[in-house]
């Protein structure tokens, strides 16, 4: 069980970088690591084919893609320690624990308790290249926390004291006790159009694209990813 945390752990860091590479050009097509080797999978996901026409990638960016996670996760699947321990990589100057599970019950859109090949694939095809509105309606999803279809003022303000406990020391401005609450009025005088205490879906969308520094900023959760 140790043994196939630590391959999910190094195939997802793989998976993220080989994306990376992707995205940015750099990533030779025509070649696969020679350390993707065949193993067995316990999970097998659904046919690149059907992958590929619900995603944004294509069949050979997918074949890339899934040969390096499942040669390093013969399970198929990743839980949420394991999350966490790849995310706090990224951040080792802060905590990022309690960020990575909020990302993570969004990645977990069946919330199985574990994220599978089709999950990752998925939420990064909206991600990096989803439309506007699925971009901003995954990240409403992010933030609205207990699944009720609304952003309320509690889950914005423990989304962004994790985002500060996740940047750690080098957060910019450095946090102040009363930053958080700050943030969070800020976020609804703007986007709680008719004033009752929660932000809609609808709300969120219209807001987002009638303000060009918030879509900006919302660039900021694709580079956190």
């Amino acid at each position: 069980m140790a043994g196939c945390a630590k391959r999910c752990k190094q195939g997802l860091v793989k998976c993220v970088l080989s994306l990376h590479k992707l995205v940015t050009g750099t990533l030779n097509k025509d070649k696969i690591d020679d350390d993707f080797e065949l193993s067995i999978v316990c999970h097998r996901p659904e046919g690149l084919d059907k992958l590929e026409a619900q995603t944004n990638f294509s069949k050979q960016e997918l074949q890339v893609l899934y040969r390096g996670f499942k040669n390093e996760c013969p399970s198929g699947v990743v839980n949420e320690d394991t999350f966490k321990q790849i995310y706090a990589q990224f951040f080792p100057h802060g905590d990022a624990s309690t960020y990575a599970h909020y990302l993570f019950n969004a990645f977990d859109s069946a919330h199985s308790g574990s994220i599978k090949f089709e999950d990752f694939i998925m939420a990064l095809s909206t991600l990096l290249r989803g439309s506007v509105r699925e971009k901003l309606t995954w990240t409403f999803n992010l933030y609205d926390i207990n699944r009720d279809g609304y952003i309320n003022k509690e889950e914005m303000t423990d989304i962004v004291r994790a985002i500060y406990d996740m940047m750690g020391k080098y957060t910019y401005p450095a946090l102040k006790t009363d930053t958080p609450k700050q943030h969070v009025d800020a976020f609804f005088q703007k986007m709680d159009k008719n004033r009752d205490g929660v932000v809609t879906l609808d709300e969120f969308i219209l807001s987002c694209q009638e303000d060009e520094n918030i879509m900006r900023s919302l660039q900021l959760f694709k580079n956190v990813i």
